[in-house]
């Protein structure tokens, strides 16, 4: 579903990323991982064209996204930010509706067709019985919840998550990768989710890719991919990874430093 072939992002003179490849095939969800400044939602940027590769292609459905209108892109990959702007004097319904952009022309209004697709998108992420409320009303697990419908809304191909769990409790981080997981797999989605978190990126992501001093340091599986040497190497930190008691897939746990040995 998402082919990403030798690209390099910048911004002007300044090489963030190069020589990427990397894949993301329907019903699977690829992690992003790596230490801050990696380029990690630099990488995101460049896939859904916020950012021009200086070289090489990205690839979404077998089609090349420089070749495609803005409108054709929004059709094929929705965009699920770090922390999204949601006017407060808005309801979640016409939050969700909004997804529909794509697929209106100049002085086109949204009809009955698009209403539906909306608000099965709303029962999908479990938020109709919050259609009516504004969004000063609402608790930002829900509000990421309203996102991601917004995104399903769009009848996309493939969603960008960026940091989708930042900012929420752990419940919430849990329903939401939940959610994310079961949607890729019942809808044939792609996913490519930026994650800080190594065991919510362990626990969820069917691959990884850990981003370094401007490439792809590794990718594979969570058990290829996040070793104590890896960590090690990447992130400059001590840490034990040991596989999770109920599902054997790889659990960092941080090796404290001195000060902490001695309750400093």
């Amino acid at each position: 579903m998402l082919q990403l072939e030798n690209i390099t992002l910048g911004y002007g003179k300044q090489i963030i990323l190069n020589g990427i490849n990397l894949t993301a095939e329907q019903g699977e969800i690829m992690g992003i991982i790596g230490p801050n400044g990696s380029g990690k939602s630099t990488l995101i940027k460049g896939i859904c064209r916020l950012l021009e590769p200086q070289t090489g292609r990205v690839l979404i459905a077998g089609q090349d996204v420089a070749h495609l209108s803005r409108g054709q892109l929004a059709q094929l990959v929705a965009v699920v930010p770090q922390t999204p702007t949601l006017p407060d004097t808005f309801t979640a319904f016409e939050i969700v509706l909004m997804g529909r952009t794509p697929y209106l022309g100049r002085f086109r209004f949204e009809g009955m067709t698009d209403f539906d697709i909306a608000w099965k998108a709303m029962g999908i992420t479990g938020t109709q019985e919050i259609a009516e409320r504004r969004m000063d009303e609402i608790s930002g697990g829900q509000k990421q919840l309203l996102t991601i419908a917004r995104a399903l809304t769009q009848e996309p191909k493939l969603i960008l998550l960026d940091e989708p769990t930042a900012h929420l409790d752990i419940n919430y981080q849990i329903e939401t990768l939940d959610f994310v997981s079961r949607l890729c797999k019942e809808q044939n989605l792609a996913a490519v989710a930026v994650l800080h978190d190594l065991n919510l990126a362990a626990q969820y992501c069917d691959r990884l890719a850990l981003l370094s001093n401007g490439g792809v340091y590794a990718k594979g599986s969570p058990d290829e991919v996040i070793t104590e040497q890896h960590i090690k190497e990447v992130y400059g930190a001590n840490v034990c990874v040991y596989p999770h008691p109920a599902n054997s897939l790889p659990t960092t746990v941080i090796m404290p430093g001195k000060g902490n040995q001695t309750g400093a």
